[in-house]
């Protein structure tokens, strides 16, 4: 009986040597002569432990991990295709804390199939959600979405169901879906695993909003930094093409459908949706003022539904079980499940798909176990560079939008990055300021100007020059930036600015320059 083991080729895995462990089996397993079928899944997302190999016994699947290219050889004298005792060996995948105490809706397949192959993806429940969807009504299909209470994973939170219907009672001859996969936020690749370890399942998300809003035709604007998720959704879209999935009768009914892929250049201000849509017109990658919306006008100037790719891939799940089972999950206005992604100074860092409502705490200490460097944590940022920093402190906010809200931060793309106390948080202000100064698209002076001018003071500060007076001239100008800025960019650029000054005073108290005269 052939044996199957399975080693990933996310790109996370990829960075570690999955490549090289996996010729290295190719090798061994060709001297030996054994019946082994190499397959090539997704990352599970335990990264502490990648490359983390996968075989398949009569009693599930056994893990292996973090597998070396030299490690082949003993692996395979110790019989592993039987699930066998190993100094790398794991136990039970699915019994491991960190995968067996998750809830996984949106990533139920990830690591688990094929991700090219279509009859993996059908076999573990894939295409139910659009097979129901064709049957329905598309007003049926915005108001289940709208029901579960799903919102934009991307990090505004909006309702999903609701710019659905503004897209579907929209006049238009054409409209279009556009999956906004430029994910560009520190700590952050759900988006990234999504489509390299289960892209039908975008795939399919995106025919549902296709058929909800009269929608014909989708685009999935991926960045130029991440080549396999290119490589590898644009094999899905050619397979689904070819299975009637997308084309002129989705899966035989009467609803055309079908999608493009297309590469960002890598700017950053490009993941703002009305940026995204000049980018994707042939247009420098510049904010547009609202109104109008692009819900209303959007990609060449019709009606367009926006979403992140964790919106889209969390509709199929939606449409197959229920708005009812979907919004059974979470807390107050945040419902559904939230992948979360750990990141930065910790000791398991990778990717957790839970309910909304676990404790900021709970995340970094119990399951991501603490700073990699055994030092105290001293601060995590959540939302990306422009995420605020929260101290031991506030480690009591569950993660929930409101929540968060409450405390001036924001969830953004649920992305988490952990600081140890060695951090010192006036350099990580400055770097917010650094880091929009040099990503901003120009259009409007609060974030051009007013960014070149917080690093200034930044320094200012470091140096001990009359750091009171720049102190509150620093606040001033996030205050500007977030009240006046065209967009995001620099109107959340203050949240890790100002969190750093209100919850790590210290750090911005340096010692004051020694006098010259001295």
């Amino acid at each position: 009986m052939t044996v199957k083991i399975y080693i990933p080729r996310d790109s996370a895995s990829l960075a570690v040597g999955a490549e090289k462990v996996a010729k290295a089996f190719h090798t061994e397993i060709a001297a030996r002569a054994l019946d082994i079928e190499i397959i090539r899944n997704g990352s599970r997302g335990l990264f502490w432990l990648e490359p983390m190999i996968e075989v398949e016994t009569a009693d599930g699947r056994v893990a292996y991990g973090p597998v070396k290219a030299g490690d082949v050889s003993s692996l395979l004298d110790a019989d592993i295709t039987t699930g066998a005792a190993h100094p790398l060996c794991l136990g039970k995948t699915e019994e491991l804390p960190f995968l067996k105490n998750q809830t996984r809706l949106t990533f139920a397949r990830c690591g688990i199939t094929d991700p090219v192959s279509l009859e993996d993806y059908r076999a573990h429940g894939g295409l139910n959600g659009l097979t129901k969807a064709v049957a329905m009504a598309p007003a049926d299909i915005v108001a289940e979405v709208t029901d579960s209470g799903l919102r934009g994973r991307g990090g505004a939170g909006f309702p999903t169901g609701i710019k659905w219907k503004t897209v579907l009672d929209a006049e238009g001859d054409r409209k279009y879906i556009v999956c906004n996969a430029d994910e560009g936020d520190s700590g952050t690749f759900a988006d990234r695993m999504i489509m390299e370890g289960d892209p039908f399942v975008l795939i399919e998300g995106m025919t549902i909003a296709g058929i909800a809003t009269g929608a014909r035709k989708g685009f999935v604007y991926l960045r130029s930094e991440y080549p396999h998720a290119i490589a590898t959704m644009t094999q899905a879209v050619d397979i689904a093409r070819k299975a009637g999935v997308l084309g002129a009768s989705v899966l035989g009914s009467a609803h055309a459908f079908d999608m493009e892929i297309r590469t960002g250049a890598g700017a950053y201000v490009c993941g703002e949706e009305t940026a995204l849509l000049n980018s994707l017109e042939g247009k420098r990658g510049i904010v547009r003022a609202k109104p109008p919306l692009p819900a209303h006008k959007g990609l060449f100037n019709c009606p367009t539904v926006i979403n992140n790719v964790i919106s889209l891939a969390s509709v199929p799940v939606i449409m197959d079980k229920g708005a009812a089972f979907y919004k059974d999950f979470g807390m107050g206005r945040s419902r559904g499940t939230i992948p979360i992604q750990i990141a930065g100074n910790v000791k398991h860092g990778g990717l957790y798909e839970t309910a909304f409502g676990l404790t900021l705490g709970e995340i970094i200490d119990t399951i991501g176990g603490g700073s990699a460097t055994g030092r105290p944590v001293k601060a995590v940022q959540v939302g990306g560079p422009l995420g605020a920093y929260f101290p031991r402190a506030l480690f009591d906010t569950p993660f929930d939008y409101e929540a968060f809200a409450a405390r001036d931060g924001l969830i953004g793309h649920a992305g988490i990055v952990v600081f140890d106390d060695s951090a010192d948080m006036l350099k990580q202000a400055r770097f917010a300021m650094e880091f929009c100064a040099v990503e901003s698209c120009g259009k409007c002076t609060p974030c051009r100007i007013g960014s070149t001018r917080g690093v200034e003071t930044a320094d200012k500060i470091a140096m001990g020059i009359e750091p009171e007076k720049n102190r509150a001239l620093l606040t001033d100008l996030c205050n500007t930036m977030k009240f006046g800025s065209l967009c995001a960019l620099g109107g959340f650029t203050p949240y890790p600015v100002m969190s750093a000054m209100n919850h790590f005073p210290d750090d911005f108290r340096p010692t004051p320059l020694v006098e010259a005269a001295e």
